[in-house]
């Protein structure tokens, strides 16, 4: 297949930084060491020059791209999908899938075609007459029974009445007593009739339903069999290769351990491998989802995600082996400091960077990270408050618990004063204003925020334009309170502004970046009492 070149998806002339936004880490099986490649902003803007033309799509998947040097020092461009792409697994111009799927092809395709048809029972069964049959006269009979019952409730009470009024004549009294008993005996046949005839009618289509849910249990045993044994044998001959030239197949890789369907079909072991095998250097590496969000909507259009934790991750430590490590590693990369002393220490934040790690391991890359790792005090370092990972600017850091809690208090009690700045993706009309509209978080839509007046938190922008070039708008902004991603909803939602933020994928607009900077924090001193105003110019 033939390298991209970046330009084909970026200008060269646009300076975007090498900043890493994320490791692929792992272990090197051999010495232990650890092993990384990182995903770059400018890695990054490659890929979101592929999304561009990938245009509209149906088919929500992952994608990748990987950065690499040639033997002659050029920088080109793989690209990569996982799975299928439109039914194929071999498209022109992408990186073809792990070698060895063809050694099993025959045994594939009878299983393919075995599993097709314990599918097509499977759904028979499922769709069994009789198990509407069987509802639809259990409800029947349900109705003649809860009728009856009323009816046999309704002559109970009358039966009830009439013996207490049974008082005048001994003989008459005993005849009609006798038969009330009588009736009431009746009424009790007459239930048991209608049970009888209930099981009767329904007894085959129970049994018939169990019979085929008996068949369903087994054949989704035997599915399950036939899935792991291809599985295994595809597993045995899918070849892996790193850069230190050592081949091992995923059965060898993983073994001891089920693995899960589709690992070496993901795009990072497919570019790797690929790159392992051509002597190319990988630089960088990006991957993300393209297409309708994936089922458990944990994957949205446009976003990046790093190695999937049950297929790539536990092959990231052979893939990388041989990579030669660069010097320049997160953790010791410096960061613009805006103010320091004894107390606190202030810096410009660059996007793409996290204040804060992360829960998992593929996002410890932050600004509290680096600045525990740098300072001879890292330790005691607490971040403030928060800037998204993709917003710019002035981050405040405590170095000391009584610092952190005066500043928190400061920021809880809305003391602070803070200006942002954005370039706003469209034409704004007002020129200045208040945005009041309350913001909640769904927990199972995370992490969109959403304008909810029942159970949002209350949320307060001012708003003042700045400036206008072509269909885009310079805004400044001033939260009042700082709720998640308040200054996005607010700018993005049609009862705010109604224009998204430059760059804001997550709420409407692309870009190469989030167009929106922290400028501008004033708060006092915990020590000294004096107002501290700090501003930094906008990087766009």
């Amino acid at each position: 297949m033939g390298l991209d070149s970046p330009s084909d998806f970026v200008e060269l002339g646009c300076a975007i930084s090498d900043l890493p936004t994320y490791w692929y880490e792992g272990y090197c099986p051999q010495s232990g060491e650890q092993l990384r490649l990182p995903r770059t902003l400018f890695v990054e803007a490659i890929a979101q020059g592929l999304m561009r033309s990938l245009g509209e799509s149906q088919e929500g998947k992952m994608y990748g791209v990987l950065l690499v040097e040639t033997s002659s020092g050029e920088q080109r461009v793989l690209k990569a999908f996982s799975g299928l792409l439109n039914g194929n697994r071999i498209v022109e111009g992408w990186v073809p899938p792990i070698p060895g799927r063809d050694r099993v092809a025959f045994e594939e395709a009878h299983t393919l075609a075995t599993l097709e048809l314990i599918k097509q029972e499977l759904i028979a069964l499922q769709d069994l007459p009789e198990r509407s049959q069987y509802e639809i006269l259990l409800q029947e009979f349900q109705t003649q029974l809860n009728e009856l019952a009323l009816l046999h409730n309704q002559r109970k009470n009358e039966r009830q009445q009439q013996r207490q009024r049974l008082t005048e004549v001994a003989a008459e009294s005993l005849e009609i007593a006798e038969q009330l008993n009588e009736q009431s005996r009746q009424d009790g046949i007459d239930r048991k009739q209608l049970k009888r005839q209930q099981n009767a009618e329904l007894q085959p289509l129970k049994s018939s339903i169990e019979q085929a849910d008996n068949r369903i249990r087994e054949l989704k045993q035997q599915r399950k069999g036939l899935s792991r044994q291809l599985q295994t044998q595809m597993h045995a001959h899918y070849w892996l290769t790193n850069f230190a030239g050592k081949s091992l197949s995923l059965q060898q890789l993983i073994s001891g351990s089920s693995m899960p369907t589709g690992t070496g079909d993901c795009c990072a072991p497919k570019l790797l491998h690929y790159a392992a095998t051509h002597h190319l250097k990988p630089l960088a590496m990006a991957e993300f989802w393209w297409g309708l969000p994936s089922t458990n909507q944990e994957k949205v259009q446009g976003a990046f995600y790093g190695a999937c934790a049950e297929r790539c991750q536990p092959l990231m430590g052979f893939l990388l082996s041989g990579l030669p490590q660069g010097d320049a590693i997160a953790l010791t990369q410096t960061l613009p400091i805006l103010y320091e002393d004894e107390w606190l220490i202030v810096v410009n934040k660059p996007p793409g960077l996290l204040s804060v790690p992360g829960r998992y391991r593929d996002v410890q890359d932050s600004v509290l990270s680096r600045l525990r790792h740098l300072l001879p005090d890292g330790e005691s370092v607490m971040a403030v408050h928060r800037l998204d990972r993709d917003t710019s600017g002035i981050l405040v850091l405590a170095r000391d618990r009584q610092t952190y809690r005066q500043l928190s208090q400061q920021f809880q009690q809305r003391q602070v004063y803070k200006v942002y700045e954005a370039m706003l993706n469209g034409s704004v009309i007002e020129e200045q204003g208040v945005i009041d509209l309350p913001l909640w978080g769904d927990p199972q839509n995370r992490p969109i925020q959403t304008v909810d007046r029942p159970r949002g938190k209350p949320s307060v922008t001012h708003f003042k334009h700045m400036a206008r070039t072509g269909n885009l708008t310079r805004m400044e902004f001033s939260p009042v309170t700082g709720r998640t991603h308040q200054i996005r909803v607010h700018a993005a939602d049609r009862r705010g502004l109604g224009v998204a933020i430059l760059g804001d994928r997550l709420y409407g607009a692309s870009g190469d970046r989030l167009h929106l900077h922290a400028r501008e924090l004033s708060f006092e001193h915990p020590q000294s009492k004096q107002t501290l105003q700090l501003t930094v110019d906008t990087p766009f």
